[in-house]
Formats: C-alpha cells, structure tokens, sequence
C-alpha cells in the first residue's frame, strides 16, 4: 500500500482571515507540502491539472519536476492528467523526461477532467470527450511502447516514422492509473491494458464506486491479467484532525462551508456520514481510512485531499505532522497485516524493469 495526498489546486480565501493566497504562494505552497510528504514517511504527492481559475496547476509536470529536484523518495504523480484535450505526444515526451529527472520516481492518473469549457479552449469537443480518451489513450500507449510509430486517428494530424524523445527510462513507460468517478469506458479501458483504476471517491457515495470498482475488477480478470481481488485500485480521501474530536470539528467547519467544491451544500456532518471525509480525531481517520477495505476490497493507493478550501500552509503542516506520528504507523501495520499474499504489491518503476523478479 502507498499512502499519500494530493491537491486540487485550488485558490481559496480563508474565511477565517479574509485572506486570499496569491498563486504564487499556493504554488511554492505546493512544494512545502511534499516535502513534508516525504520527511514524515508517506509515498506519493500527486497534483491535478486544470486551466481555469480558482487553481493554479495548469502544468503539473513543472511543479512536479521542481520537487523532484528538492526530493529523494516519494513518488511524483498527477490526480489528473487530462488526456481529452492534451496531446499524447506532449504527455509522452513530458513525463518520460519527468522520469529522467526522478529516476523513475514518476506515474499518473490520466481522466477527462470536470470543466466542460476546458475542451473548446484547447480546440475539442466536450461530445467527444470518451472517444477521445480512448484515441489518445491508444496512441500514449503505442508512443512509449514502440520505438517507431505510424498512427492515423479522427483527432490529430497523422503520425508517420515518429519517435517519441526521450524514450522512457528503463524502457519502461510511466505506470498509468485511470481516474474516474462516473465513467464506465474509463474503467474498461484499464482493465483492458492491465492498468491501475482510480476512483476518486470524495464526493459521492460508496455505492457508486462499489459499482464501477466491481466492473474494472470483473473486466481486469476477463483481459487475463489476474484474477479480480489482484486488479490495482486507488482511492480518495480526505481528513481534518486534532486530538480532539470536537476541536477538529470546531476547526475546519468554516473552511468546508465556504469551500468553494462543496461549501453551502450539505451539513459536514452528513457529508461524513456519505463520504470518505473524516473530520474528528487521528483514531476515527485510522478507523474511516481502514473501512474502505470492507467495501471495495484490498487496494494499492490511498491518497488524501488536505490542502483545499482555504486552509493555511501551516496548518496543512500541521496536520501532515499529527498524521506521520499518529495515523501513518497504523495504517502501514494494518493494511499489511489485512493484505492476502496474492495480492500484488504497489507498481514502482524497479520492479517493473525487464529482468526484474517482480516485474508483471
């Protein structure tokens, strides 16, 4: 299990203070926040990607070069790479030098994205957006897989004698999730491939993604990758904590209120009880986190939202600190004692090298 956080990228004024932080401060934010990642012993930090404001990450792989060069460990991600209006060429050249860079530190999860604008902005039709992914998808694939591609699809210009530089570390592309929260094909086509399914489960109900885990799990076993308990899942989630339960409560309802994801909707205190926000005391994180077994199975990424809705960097730290001393031990322990030995570990770019024992 890698356990980790990731960000939206939002830029959100703190109700508390009235203050809204410059771009610039969330960006170096940004970097602060994953080192402490990797000085506290968690895995991943992975940032979005979005072109519009309120959020900054319009290029991920820029800031997450930056933290490869002031990092040793974690493993650099995205929460989204879109793959609808991004050109595969440019994601192929991006994050195979990206893994130059990290020494093979790098993955990502590919999605459609969540701003309908975004596709007319970048030349696409939001009516395309699943064909689209499933082009772009295959010709990503064939761009880091084959040294030499001719390709003609219905999206892009053709390709012929192309090769894209640099060719990925190793000669083993990135590890590719596919982030979803309603989309079926998306689900089917990791299945299909053998990759990773992220469900990012932070605002819906755990039916729904019960729903589409079970689907990319049944598809994965049909593809003949494994059998469907050894499909790689990821899940979303997202915390508050003070030692107290009632401090940590008093603390962040301001900020979910006035969020901009989910302030002046429902009660926090429902979205708790329909989500996987806890917001309460390090033990109900480590019971809320433990439960998502029970519903979607054995898993290989947790990644948590924890700097959104306004919350200062300091208290982001902060929070970061409680987790490495309190939660993270416990976890580790938990989910290695509860994970069946069949059950494939992580992918990391070292196992998965030609020769390697491991490599699937």
């Amino acid at each position: 299990m890698e356990i980790g956080v990731f960000t939206v990228s939002d830029v959100t004024r703190n109700p508390l203070t009235g203050k809204t932080p410059t771009e610039g401060e969330r960006i170096k934010a940004a970097v602060a926040i994953a080192k402490k990642v990797e000085e506290i012993g968690m895995d991943v930090y992975a940032t979005g990607e979005h072109h519009n404001p309120p959020f900054y990450a319009s290029s991920p792989t820029t800031i997450l070069g930056y933290i490869a060069a002031q990092t040793e460990r974690i493993k650099l991600s995205t929460s989204t790479t879109l793959i609808t209006t991004n050109d595969p060429v440019k994601i192929a050249e991006d994050f195979a030098t990206l893994q130059h860079l990290a020494d093979g530190r790098v993955d990502l999860i590919l999605g459609r994205g969540n701003t309908g604008p975004v596709y007319p902005w970048f030349g696409k039709n939001q009516q395309d957006s699943v064909e689209l992914t499933v082009e772009n998808y295959n010709l990503l694939r064939q761009l880091w897989d084959n040294d030499v591609v001719n390709w003609e699809g219905k999206f892009r210009t053709p390709l012929r004698n192309f090769t894209s530089t640099p060719r990925p570390l190793d000669g083993v592309a990135p590890f590719v999730w596919h982030g979803s929260i309603r989309t079926p094909e998306v689900a089917e086509i990791a299945a299909y491939f053998g990759d990773g399914f992220f469900a990012n489960n932070i605002f819906w109900p755990k039916e729904h993604y019960q729903q589409l885990i079970g689907l990319y799990r049944e598809r994965y076993a049909h593809y003949g990758h494994g059998a469907a308990d050894q499909a790689i899942v990821g899940l979303g989630g997202q915390f508050f904590m003070a030692r107290k339960s009632q401090d940590a409560i008093k603390e962040f309802r301001p900020f979910f209120d006035n969020a901009p994801v989910y302030g002046h909707g429902p009660r926090m205190e429902d979205f708790m009880a329909q989500t996987p926000l806890t917001v309460g005391s390090p033990q109900e994180v480590i019971e809320k986190t433990l439960s998502f077994q029970e519903y979607f199975g054995d898993y290989q990424r947790q990644l948590f939202l924890i700097d959104h809705a306004g919350l200062p960097l300091k208290t982001v730290l902060n929070q970061l600190d409680l987790f490495g001393e309190l939660v993270l031990p416990e976890l580790r322990a938990e989910f290695a004692k509860r994970r069946p030995a069949h059950v494939p570990d992580r992918p990391v770019h070292t196992t998965r090298k030609p020769g390697s024992v491991t490599a699937a």
